[in-house]
């Protein structure tokens, strides 16, 4: 299999999740923006990346690829069986993919923007509506291991993806890896959720 990104999309992370929890080989092709995204819609049709080439078969979307690969590739499952189980998974995993997406990308632009002294004084105050729901996130995961059941599920690997963007997992490389943005990253009641982010990773085969 072939995965065609950008390294720092935390789409494309999601997707490097997920095929680390299954234990699948894969090799990178970075895709250059603009001319690579070029080369990339000739190849496949597709502009926009994660893209995952898997013989003939050219899956694009995240979403996509995950439920790809849990349809050939289904040890471990990351969808319950359980109706209702599975249900959770794919709401907290579309919420990770809209909302909380949107809020992580606007605070990195406004963190990389900003002075950084007005950034530390400001950013709190101008966080985004979804990244307020952070807190009872960080609750929630302080009081069990996973965001549905008892196991690893797709949920977890697309909230820990879009938290990649606030503050960046070791698996970024230097010079990003502990950056964040300032504000949240350094927050105390935010520490739980970065630390379960870090666990869920490292499971997954991302350390």
């Amino acid at each position: 299999m072939e995965l065609h990104q950008f390294r720092h999309s935390a789409f494309c992370e999601k997707v490097r999740l997920v095929l680390a929890a299954k234990r699948l080989d894969y090799t990178v092709v970075e895709v250059t923006p603009g001319l690579g995204q070029l080369e990339l819609f000739r190849l496949s049709g597709q502009r926009q990346v994660p893209v995952l080439l898997d013989g003939s078969e050219v899956i694009a979307d995240s979403t996509a690829i995950a439920l790809y690969l849990e349809r050939h590739h289904p040890e471990p499952l990351l969808l319950p069986e359980a109706p209702a189980e599975r249900a959770r998974v794919l709401l907290i995993e579309d919420w990770a993919d809209t909302a909380l997406a949107a809020g992580c990308r606007l605070a990195l632009v406004q963190a990389a923007a900003v002075d950084p002294l007005l950034r530390s004084a400001l950013l709190p105050d101008s966080t985004p509506g979804p990244l307020r729901q952070l807190e009872q996130l960080a609750v929630l995961v302080a009081d069990q291991p996973y965001l549905v059941g008892d196991r690893l599920t797709l949920a977890d690997l697309a909230v820990a993806a879009q938290l990649g963007l606030l503050k960046f997992p070791a698996s970024s490389g230097a010079p990003l890896a502990g950056q964040g943005v300032s504000g949240i990253a350094d927050h105390p009641l935010l520490e739980p959720l970065f630390n379960w982010r870090d666990r869920i990773v490292l499971e997954a085969g991302r350390g």
